[in-house]
Order: structure tokens, then sequence, then C-alpha cells
């Protein structure tokens, strides 16, 4: 009888890998996650503890003897010399411990776009490629943490004798809570204070992104690729970008979204207003919120990550990328965008995360809070 394969998901608890985590349960995996923090898993799969920038004791992922690592973690750090340090030695901890078992086939990487155009601090400085982006464009002449995480990968798939896939993903729209990098929550919350408080949903990007055209990437789709690339033969041993199909402009997304939030859209402001101006002190009135609604977590902060929609947001390039490798090699996912962000709300709302839609209030918020010209 044939082995059944056995997944290790690292970041199990993450905006990707909760998809990830749902999508191989279905293909009948064994599945187990791994976190440093909450280790509790979406749909009830095991799990490990272990913290991969620290010092934990990494033996229990060596008897797993896993077949297959989703890798999908990350750790931010206020420099990139420390991204590149720490998310380096993180990924080079966990395969050497999976690669120890002796059974991997397959690693599977999830990265981005910042491939293409450098991290934050960098951006705007350096040359970058024309969009949509392509996997044939050579690195950057920089030091960068996911070229520090390709690197790791190589090394290791060559020590173990696996075969490997790199996904970079652009913004991820998927359902998790806590995390990092999640701009479907931040949106919600976003539009849930501004009915609280009876004042418009102004976007809080750039006129480039405004104008331009850009693209997403939804997280059931991202797992579903990492699933085609990890169990297709002849595909392995490449880097691909993972988007889902459709282009748009953020202009006419912001109105759809605005619907599907219950809240009136503005229209551009005259100055950017990013969400870490917008939405500060508005600690108290999601607690109002939360409480209002019965919702299951009473913190913002854990629920939107205001800094990382405004640096994606924020961006002065259109971002969109190529995925023509992946449909030449076979692979034909798609998902419109607006179905994206409208499934993953009802998934936030399902959970208690967000609050369903209500009557905006009538009254006006200070000036001080309100995008000039309104």
């Amino acid at each position: 009888m044939a082995r059944q394969n056995k997944a290790i998901v690292i970041g199990s608890t993450g905006v990707s890998g909760a998809a990830l985590v749902h999508k191989l349960e279905h293909e009948g995996f064994e599945v187990w996650g791994v976190s440093r923090g909450n280790t509790g898993s979406p749909t009830g799969a095991r799990t490990i503890a272990v913290d991969l920038a620290g010092e934990s004791d990494l033996r229990e992922i060596t008897e797993l003897a896993p077949t297959h690592v989703f890798y999908t973690a990350w750790k931010r750090h206020p420099t990139e010399a420390e991204n590149i340090a720490v998310n380096g030695m993180m990924v080079r901890r966990a395969l050497e411990a999976a690669g120890k078992g002796g059974a991997v086939q397959h690693v599977a990487l999830v990265t981005g776009l910042k491939q293409y155009i450098g991290p934050p601090e960098l951006q705007g400085t350096i040359p970058t490629p024309d969009t949509p982006f392509k996997e044939d464009a050579p690195r950057l002449p920089i030091k960068m943490f996911y070229y520090a995480q390709e690197d790791e990968l190589f090394r290791a798939a060559e020590t173990y004798a696996f075969a490997w896939s790199v996904h970079r993903a652009h913004t991820i729209v998927g359902h998790a809570v806590g995390n990092a990098m999640n701009i479907a929550a931040t949106l919600g919350a976003q539009a849930a204070i501004c009915r609280e408080e009876g004042r418009p949903f102004v976007f809080p990007g750039s006129r480039v992104r405004w104008d331009g055209l850009g693209d997403m990437t939804d997280a059931d789709l991202l797992a579903d690729h990492m699933h085609w690339a990890a169990t297709t033969p002849g595909v392995g041993n490449e880097a691909y970008n993972v988007v889902n199909g459709d282009v748009f402009r953020w202009r006419t997304m912001w109105p759809l979204i605005a619907e599907m939030l219950g809240v009136q859209a503005a229209d551009f402001p005259e100055e950017r207003m990013p969400l870490t101006k917008q939405m500060v002190d508005s600690e108290d009135t999601w607690r109002r919120i939360a409480q209002q609604d019965n919702l299951v977590e009473p913190d913002v902060n854990r629920v939107a990550s205001w800094w990382h929609t405004d640096g994606d947001l924020g961006r002065w390039i259109e971002m969109l990328a190529d995925m023509s490798k992946s449909r030449r090699a076979g692979y034909t996912g798609y998902i419109a965008t607006d179905d994206s962000f409208r499934k993953t709300f009802e998934q936030y709302r399902e959970s208690h995360v967000l609050p369903r839609i209500r009557a905006q209030r009538p009254h006006l918020v200070p000036s001080d809070r309100v995008a000039p010209g309104y």
C-alpha cells in the first residue's frame, strides 16, 4: 500500500497557511500545522508548537518524517538586514529538521512580489522590471530576505534531494486573525469604524494605485496552486507568480468593496490619507463595535494591519504579475478579485471577527479625522 502523504504547514495559522491546511486535508493529506504562537489549527489538524527563530528543539518535525513541507511563515523585523538573518535562518532550521526525516519529496515556499521591487526602505530608489512582473526577471542588485529564503531552499533541496517550488503571491485575501498581512480584515475593520463614526470610506493609497492596474491573490487559489506544484509531475523546481487571473483599478474596486461593507465610498482624497492616520485612536470605537456585535476580538490591532495595507496601497507603481508560466504548465485556477473579497468578508462575519452590516450612524466625526474635501 502506498504511504499517505504527510504534510507540515509552517505558519499554519496565517492567511495562506490556514487555507492550505483546509486544501491539503481535503486532498487526503495527513496534515500537521507548525506555528510559534497560537497553535490552534483552523480545522482541528494536529499541531507542533516551535519557534524556528529561537532555540526550540525540532526533533518532533524530524520524527514526523513529512513527505511535503509548505513554508508560509515570516517574522517581521525593523530592518531588512534583520529580516534576512532571521527569516533565512528559520527556513534553514525547518528544512534541516524535515530533511533529516528522510522522506521529503517536495518543499513549497511562499514569497511575494517584493521579489521584483525590493524591501520597503528601498522601494522607489532602485530600478525595477516593467509590469506585469515575470519570473525570469533577474534578482535586484540588493540583499533581501526573499532571496535568503530561496537560497536556503535551494541548498536544502540539493542536500536532501527533494523537489521544490516558489510561489510569489501578491497581497493575499484570506481568512485569519492576528496575521501581520491581512488586507480583507483591515478594510473590514476600517469600514466598520467608518460606519460607527458616520464618516466616508477613504482610500488610503497612492494616486498610481488608485488609477493604475493591479491584481491580488486569493488564499484558496494560492493553496490550490501550491498543491498543484507539489503533486503534478514535471512542474517542480520552478518559481511561479500566483495571482487571481484578473486585473482591476482600485478606483473601480473601491466602490464595490464599500458596497460589500455597507459604507459610502469617498472620491480620491486631495492628499493621501494612510490608515495609520485615518484610524488613529480607533481602539475605543472598535471595542464598542466588538461589544455591540459580540465579536471575538476586541483589540483592533489583532484584526487590522494598518501599516501593511498602507504599504501595499501606497506604492508608486502599478502592481501586477504575469501568470503565463503557470498557464503553460497546465494550471488553470482563477477567481475574480471582487468575488474573493466578497467571500472573505462573509467568512469574517460568520466567524464573528467583523460585524454584520448595520446602518451608518447619522452623526459626523470631527473634521480633523476626515480627509480634506469632506
